[in-house]
């Protein structure tokens, strides 16, 4: 068998910057076993697969040793592949995924991702949540992940988090998060439990990032970075129970899987 696949860098203006994922176009669904040896095999943040329906996509995404519920940057790098190898003519792609309804869109050479909000709500603090991070938070709030909100774009630069002690939590993943000083906010995404100890730029991170920018700073449309080793920009916008997620992505590779 031979499945079409790309490798992408999303969030990213140029290639070796941004969120890599890969994305494989198949013609029907492969056993569990086999999407997740292949997420492994690529060995990258996620992999998303793709089974083309009438008007839509079936969309799934795995890191190298889960399947997840929701992907951003995977998704963002499913419709540039669309957008730039099947349908060029396109402006819009729909998926339906484990989240329900997704969408990518074209407009003003950004990809624009239409997302569920997920907006945070107060929580119980994690004993030694300082030790696991290194610095004192200012508030802690969770969704399906625990996002952590400091005083300063330092705190968040210099983190040196104990991933040991991360993976333990109750959450699929730690959002840190804090005010940016060239753009409304800044954050880092880990998650050691699901096999990814630092994400460089996460989609799915700010459906949960966004509501909470947007009550903060009374504004809707944020200008947000990630501050991973690789960096990310994101341009957001607050739109109640959705959030849209605004990104460039470039392809690295292209080439076909071989099982």
């Amino acid at each position: 068998m031979k499945i079409p696949f790309y490798q992408i860098d999303a969030f990213a203006n140029e290639v070796f910057s941004g969120n890599p994922a890969g994305v494989c176009l198949l013609d029907g669904w492969l056993s569990d076993d086999v999407l997740q040896s292949i997420a492994a095999e690529n060995n990258l943040p996620e992999t998303a697969f793709l089974v083309r329906c009438e008007n839509y996509y079936d969309l799934r995404w795995f890191t190298p040793e889960v399947e997840i519920d929701l992907c951003g940057h995977a998704t963002l790098a499913s419709g540039h592949a669309i957008f730039e190898y099947i349908d060029p003519c396109a402006r819009q792609v729909e998926f339906m995924s484990k989240s329900g309804k997704l969408s990518v869109k074209k407009h003003d050479g950004l990809l624009y991702l239409d997302f569920p909000s997920r907006r945070p709500t107060a929580c119980k603090w994690p004993d030694k949540v300082d030790a696991m991070l290194g610095s004192s938070p200012s508030d802690i709030l969770a969704s399906r992940d625990l996002m952590v909100v400091f005083d300063d774009e330092d705190a968040i630069r210099t983190m040196t988090p104990d991933y040991d002690a991360l993976s333990r939590l109750d959450y699929f993943a730690v959002i840190v998060t804090a005010p940016g000083r060239e753009s409304d906010f800044v954050s880092r995404f880990f998650a050691p439990g699901a096999g990814i100890p630092e994400d460089p730029v996460t989609g799915s991170a700010h459906c949960t990032l966004v509501p909470y920018w947007a009550e903060r700073l009374k504004k809707s449309n944020l200008h947000a970075l990630q501050l991973s080793a690789r960096g990310g920009e994101l341009f957001c916008t607050d739109m109640g129970d959705r959030v849209e997620i605004g990104g460039r992505a470039v392809t690295y590779l292209s080439g076909t899987i071989t099982i």
